[in-house]
């Protein structure tokens, strides 16, 4: 049966000061790292299974192989919101927000109150959980209406001007996600605020704009 002390001594196992490194170049910074690689946590993550207790665990110990690891370890039907606030003020880097978004929280019938309120928080990767979070939805919940989503240009337009690297990133990625969804009003509508925002008087509103409409317009 896994334990976080075995998980923890296996990661560390196949851990590498150079991949340390190789993070760090892209952005991939936090307290405790151990340098394995996505592909390698994923495979333990699939050999472990769902267990919440353990995914828990993992967050507390503050590793970011062990994070990563949790949000594919984690059953998405036993997540909190709770548990959500907890693991959100602990995010110092884009990987650990997006993994934990794109994986576990967008499963979740929390997800569209924590983009809400997320959004209005300040903290750089608080603020990025939200729009990563509403990107993630866009491009996994097939089933999903439109009006949600039709919602959220409002915000997405409202914190444009977050000149924030991670921010304004997530942000974009938002806008394309919800015009990518098969959808033609959808699309439309992307479109519409993509290129209105790519005439903004604001920098940052204007390159979110513009990388949407190039990428809309492909």
């Amino acid at each position: 049966m896994a334990t976080v002390t075995t998980i923890l001594a296996e990661l560390k196992r196949r851990g590498s000061k150079k991949n340390v490194e190789g993070m760090a170049r892209y952005g991939i910074v936090a307290k405790k790292v151990m340098g394995v690689s996505v592909g390698e946590i994923r495979a333990i993550g699939k050999k472990v299974g769902h267990d919440p207790k353990l995914s828990e665990a993992l967050w507390k110990a503050g590793w970011y192989e062990g994070r990563m690891l949790a949000a594919f370890v984690q059953d998405p039907d036993a997540v909190t919101p709770a548990q959500m606030e907890k693991w959100v003020k602990d995010f110092d880097n884009w990987a650990i927000t997006d993994t934990i978004c794109f994986h576990l929280w967008d499963k979740t019938p929390h997800a569209w109150p924590k983009i809400n309120a997320w959004a209005k928080r300040k903290e750089e990767f608080v603020r990025r959980a939200s729009f990563a979070l509403l990107a993630s939805v866009a491009l996994h919940d097939k089933k999903a209406p439109d009006a949600p989503f039709m919602k959220s240009f409002a915000l997405i337009e409202k914190y444009s001007t977050d000149e924030r690297n991670f921010v304004k990133k997530a942000v974009s990625w938002a806008l394309r996600g919800i015009g990518k969804r098969k959808s033609p009003a959808l699309r439309k509508q992307a479109l519409v605020v993509a290129k209105r925002m790519a005439k903004s008087a604001d920098s940052t509103t204007r390159w979110i704009g513009k990388d949407a409409v190039r990428d809309l317009d492909r």
